[in-house]
Formats: C-alpha cells, structure tokens, sequence
C-alpha cells in the first residue's frame, strides 16, 4: 500500500480548517485508516473541530477493544466525537456553530469501505475513469437530487458552500457508509471542497493517472487547485491499494 496525506492553505484563507490522517498500520480492530476533516465555524472554532474530530477519532478507535463490526465501530466513533464537540460549542462562545465535514476509509484486502458526513468527498480512479464514492450532504445536491435545480447554474454557485449535515453542530449525526471491491491500479482520492471547486474531475484523473509518486500527485493536485485560484483550504488524501508499502 502506497499512500500520502497533506493539506494546504490556498491563496485567500488565513486560517487552515483541513485536516488529514493516513497509515498502512492496524489501529484498534482496523487495518489500516484514513481520515479527512474541512472544519467550518470561526477561525478559531473551525481548525479546532477538524483537529478535534481526527484526534479523537483515531483515539476511539485504537482503544475500542470490544469486537464490534467495523461499521457499526466507525459509526460510535463518530457519535462519540459528535457529541462531545457539540458539548464543546454550547460550553465555550469561542467555539460557537463550530462543525467539521468528516470522511473515513479503510481497506482490507480487495474490499474498500467508505463513510461521510458533509460535502467532502471519496472517488474511486482507475484508468480513464473517475467515480465519486460519496454523496455529499448539502443543499445543492439535496435540489438537483429532487429535480429543483441545475448543476453548474447561478443558484448553484452561490449556495454549493451550504451543507446539510457535519460533525458537532447538532447532538446526533449519522454517516452514510459505502462498501467497494477494489482491483489493481484503483486509487481512492479523498479531499475537502477546496480541491474539487478549483479542479474538475478529468484534470484530477489526468494528475492521478500520470506516472508519478503518490506524494507528487498530491502535490500536483494543490499545485492546479491554487493556480486556478486556491479559494479555499485543501485537504487531499491519496491511496495506492496496491503499490509498495512505503512510510507517510
């Protein structure tokens, strides 16, 4: 496995509220785990929640020493970092309306399961195709899902920011998880909106797909999503299922 995790601050934020994790090595009663946050609140309150829910996160799944099923264990995590984040925005004003988008991945073996919350996405690159895993939980998709609104239009630009669901603002939140069979030359890309508002999918699957190391794909990847304006911060994890294992 091959794999590497960064996050950069684009060209018009001060704060970075992305946040990355990724090893090859067993955690808890996983294989291996992959974690990305985009925090939203304050500036304060936002690098906070991301940070928050990686950390935490990964600390509740490396001491569950129950045999839970690993959905069901990656749900509880999630509910337990939930709760307490929201705990934290009632109690402190500076970290009032404070939320994160929270994506999950780990893959044993040929099988790739996938949860979200938010509008950070999960794709699946192989070849000449790029299919997105996930379903983003915001008000743009929620429209064009009933038929209300077009992709690409007015309305859409101006509202896609507004999401539906994330971590921490509400005392219960539920992930929406997804179980794939993966084959060589598969990649799972996970990244913030930062990336994918500043590059389209063909651009990140010609970048993907070139001849390079995992690391200087990612690096490519933030290269292009700054120079066609870096609007936002982006966080960017890339998987290899099945190149050599090497260190992150």
């Amino acid at each position: 496995m091959d794999f590497f995790a960064k996050t950069d601050k684009g060209r018009k934020r001060r704060v970075n509220q992305d946040y990355v994790f990724a090893t090859g090595q067993q955690i808890g009663a996983l294989p291996d785990l992959f974690l990305l946050a985009d925090g939203m609140g304050g500036h304060k309150a936002g690098d906070f929640a991301s940070r928050f829910a990686v950390e935490e996160f990964k600390k509740y799944i490396s001491e569950d020493t129950s045999e839970t099923p690993a959905i069901q264990l990656i749900q509880n995590g999630i509910s337990s970092v939930n709760e307490r984040l929201f705990i934290l925005s009632q109690e402190d004003e500076n970290l009032s309306g404070m939320g994160t988008t929270f994506v999950t991945a780990f893959i044993d073996g040929n099988n790739l399961t996938v949860s979200n919350i938010g509008d950070s996405r999960a794709y699946l690159i192989h070849g000449n195709t790029i299919k997105q895993i996930t379903r983003d939980h915001s008000y743009v998709e929620e429209m064009i899902r009933r038929g209300f609104m077009r992709r690409g239009s007015k309305e859409y630009l101006d509202s896609r920011n507004i999401i539906t669901r994330a971590v921490g603002i509400e005392p219960h939140v539920t992930a929406d998880f997804f179980e794939i069979e993966i084959t060589e030359g598969d990649y799972l890309l996970m990244c913030s909106d930062g990336l994918t508002t500043m590059v389209d999918n063909e651009s990140i699957r010609n970048i993907i797909c070139e001849r390079s190391s995992v690391s200087d794909k990612v690096q490519a990847l933030i290269d292009i999503a700054n120079i066609n304006g870096g609007k936002d911060n982006i966080g960017i994890v890339l998987v290899d299922p099945f190149g050599e294992e090497v260190a992150s």
